[in-house]
């Protein structure tokens, strides 16, 4: 039975048959072979279909990813436009909300548009995959889109922990420790910095992170709940209640079976709240 509680899923990714069509053919081989996901997941399903998956999962909005995975022109990677994103959120603005991917090889054109994303099309926060670039989040081409999120006052969100083999033309090594968060952190206090997939298989890493800096929190996603290190549940559980929020990564966890699983793990109704709902509810300033 999913919780009465109207969730944020705060990492998505859309994935309409016009997305589909414009991803490269290693994201579905990856969510099929590497996730176990259904291979009809690489067919995609109109927006329309996710919110009717939402609906059942009880989550009322989700953030939606503009993703970049890599430099345009290196295979393997693509971008998908902010304005495909910013259209979802158009027609479904008490449903979605968008996030800005970045590529730090677009210096200040990239800045730009993650100005404009904001600014112009409403985007709730900036997102990205340090592995993709092989540069670390400590990396000084990060620095421009700090700062202009600092400004901005949107939250990033990065993943940490592992890479994966998403592409094996294209083994992308593991850049994204959660400690190197710590200088950033140091750097951009004001900075509100998310750091997605739990960080595995260096979770201890990430809770030390989200524990020392205020502005550090945690995304839940990517990895099932049912597989969550102990002592990231206890964090959750305890002293870390206002510093995770909930994601799922979609479509590399589904959204029903994730809150089953959350439903599972005994928090305490407290808990659930913020975890769910009201961590990411005021981390992104959403109504």
């Amino acid at each position: 039975m999913i919780h009465s509680i109207r969730a944020i899923d705060c990492v998505v990714n859309p994935i309409t048959p016009e997305i589909m069509q414009m991803r490269p053919a290693w994201s579905k081989a990856f969510w099929h072979g590497k996730i176990g996901r259904d291979a009809s997941v690489g067919e995609g399903i109109t927006h329309l279909q996710m919110l009717e998956m939402m609906d059942r999962a009880g989550i009322e909005r989700s953030l939606l990813i503009a993703t970049k995975t890599g430099q345009l022109g290196i295979p393997g990677s693509w971008h998908l436009p902010y304005k495909l994103v910013a259209e979802a959120v158009q027609k479904h603005p008490d449903r979605f909300s968008g996030l800005a991917g970045l590529d730090p090889t677009e210096g200040m054109a990239g800045v730009r548009a993650l100005r404009q994303a904001v600014q112009e099309y409403g985007f709730v926060g900036a997102h990205f995959y340090p592995h993709w670039f092989e540069l670390a989040p400590d990396h000084a081409r990060w620095y421009p889109f700090y700062a202009a999120c600092v400004e901005l006052d949107v939250p990033v969100q990065l993943q940490v922990g592992q890479s994966l083999v998403y592409d094996a033309a294209r083994p992308l090594r593991s850049v994204g420790r959660p400690i190197s968060l710590d200088a950033v952190a140091c750097d951009f206090p004001e900075l509100k910095l998310v750091g997605i997939h739990v960080g595995i298989p260096w979770t201890e890493e990430m809770i030390a992170m989200a524990w020392k800096h205020g502005n550090v929190y945690i995304g839940c996603d990517a990895h099932s709940p049912r597989y969550w290190p102990a002592s990231f549940v206890h964090y959750i559980n305890s002293f870390g209640q206002d510093k995770v929020i909930f994601g799922t990564d979609y479509p590399v966890l589904d959204f029903e079976r994730t809150r089953r699983e959350i439903e599972a793990l005994g928090l305490k109704d407290s808990v659930m709240i913020k975890l769910l709902r009201e961590n990411a509810r005021r981390l992104y300033r959403l109504p």
